[in-house]
């Protein structure tokens, strides 16, 4: 097993530079009550604040919305139908979305709710709509709270619990580091609990069989997550250049003790985000290309947006989202990237200004066909 313990490979939470938080149900309520737990809420507020004051963009992925629901509507323990589980979802969603906004908007955090489902993630197309929705709240500084949408989810169209549902998120922003607040303070080589002899690894470099070998089930009467689904997001997030970590979260302000040593487990990644995403793009399939002219080309060596004044000519049918080739007037391929254009809506507005879209498609479209950061020159 490839494993390392010693502390100076850990990477530093206050080196992030965007971080995604994964809370899970059995945190935000209390199991006995079904209320929201405020003092670790409003502690958990105090952690992100200054988090947020030292440069790093934050998102948060909550769960809780069904389980704050069926408190407030009185169902009884245990397992849901799904349309008791839809409405519960609908009830709980406004309440932590508002609990959310109140223990932040004291520390001057303005908070913005998405909801996703599988879909969102599996379609190219909403991929990147999701992807440019939450890059922009966190350019504008909002911190996102994202979940599931439980109230219009199905088996066949969720995530079916908030760790693979985090990593795909941290995936998505491009992360560098995913946090999972945990009823346990990291990965241990058996359970804890039941085995007193476990050992908790500090570090763990690469996810052998070995390693997945000891991971078990879920244990939380709130969550629906285990060891094993911890093991399945951070194969997703350090495959994406995003570190992940697992720690005990529980306790009040348990970011601010994460970051001064309290106990965790690290998932290192491989390579950096960008790297990583950019990678993800040359290896997929080309559906069209795009012919550039000489100053988008230039345009193009230097970092920048394929904006659609640079084009000279469209080949191929293809949709929102797809990979296309980016080629120049000699035909050299200069890489490829995920347009946001329709071939039909990229032959209408090629060669036009970005203030021409609107006017030309009828309705207001990205100023970028292809933007820097879904390209790989």
């Amino acid at each position: 097993m490839d494993t390392l313990t010693a502390a100076e490979t850990r990477p530093r939470l206050e080196a992030a530079q965007r971080l995604v938080v994964k809370i899970g149900s059995a945190l935000l309520v209390d199991r006995a009550t079904g209320d929201l737990r405020r003092d670790w809420l409003r502690a958990l507020a105090q952690d992100v604040a200054e988090i947020r004051a030292r440069g790093t963009d934050v998102v948060l992925v909550s769960s809780g919305s069904i389980a704050l629901g069926r408190g407030v509507l009185g169902l009884a323990p245990g397992p849901l139908a799904l349309e008791q589980s839809q409405a519960a979802a609908a009830v709980g969603q406004i309440r932590l979305a508002r609990a959310y906004e109140e223990a932040l908007e004291p520390h001057g955090l303005v908070t913005g709710q998405v909801l996703v489902t599988l879909e969102d993630s599996a379609d190219r197309r909403r991929y990147l709509n999701s992807r440019a929705t939450l890059s922009q709240l966190l350019r504008m500084g909002v911190i996102p709270i994202v979940n599931e949408n439980d109230t219009v989810a199905t088996d066949e169209i969720r995530f079916g619990d908030n760790d693979r549902l985090a990593a795909q998120v941290a995936v998505t922003v491009g992360a560098d580091q995913l946090v999972l607040l945990s009823d346990v303070d990291g990965f241990y080589s058996a359970d804890p609990r039941s085995d007193p002899g476990a050992r908790r690894y500090d570090v763990v470099s690469d996810i052998t069989p070995e390693i997945e070998a000891m991971a078990g089930e879920a244990t939380s009467g709130l969550s629906k997550g285990g060891m094993k689904t911890k093991l399945l997001a951070a194969k997703t997030a350090t495959g994406a250049g995003c570190a992940l970590a697992i720690t005990e979260g529980s306790a009040l302000r348990p970011l601010a003790a994460m970051g001064q040593g309290a106990p965790a487990t690290w998932f290192l990644a491989k390579e950096d985000p960008q790297a990583a995403r950019k990678r993800w793009i040359a290896a997929m399939k080309p559906r069209g290309e795009l012919v550039v002219d000489d100053g988008a080309a230039e345009a193009l060596r230097h970092g920048k947006s394929l904006l659609p004044a640079g084009i000279s000519r469209v080949r191929g049918d293809f949709g929102r989202g797809d990979p296309v080739s980016i080629i120049d007037l000699a035909g050299v391929t200069l890489g490829k990237g995920l347009v946001r254009y329709t071939a039909d809506e990229t032959r209408a507005i090629q060669g036009r200004h970005s203030r021409d879209i609107e006017p030309t498609l009828g309705y207001p479209g990205r100023a970028a066909l292809i933007h820097r950061d879904d390209m790989a020159v």
